[in-house]
């Protein structure tokens, strides 16, 4: 029934609402938007090895406890499923507009 008036009011789910904040934070520390080092968190595949997708596929480590490993690792097979044009935004704005037609495209909105 939940679920149902969410439809119902065209809102958005916590669980999508969480997905979407971490993705923008991974493009944030990806693009350097954040001062963090993007290499604490994430490592990026090689673009030799990679076969599909956009050139920011992350790599997915074992996960240890520690907060930023979880971070990256929670948000990681999310991120390589994006498309490239939306990966590749110019700007956060543009990459916020992107994911958000990507969604509604695919039926997640």
């Amino acid at each position: 029934m939940l679920k149902a008036t969410y439809v119902i009011l065209g809102l958005t789910t916590l669980k999508r609402r969480r997905i979407r904040g971490d993705l923008i934070e991974t493009y944030k520390i990806l693009t350097g938007k954040e001062n963090v080092n993007r290499d604490t968190f994430f490592h990026l595949i090689d673009s030799e090895k990679q076969l599909r997708g956009h050139g920011l596929k992350l790599y997915k480590r074992r996960c240890r406890l520690d907060t930023r490993q979880f971070f990256s690792q929670k948000v990681v097979n999310n991120w390589n499923s994006l498309p490239e044009f939306v990966v590749e935004a110019p700007s956060l704005n543009s990459f916020k507009k992107r994911l958000g037609d990507h969604y509604k495209d695919i039926g997640l909105l």
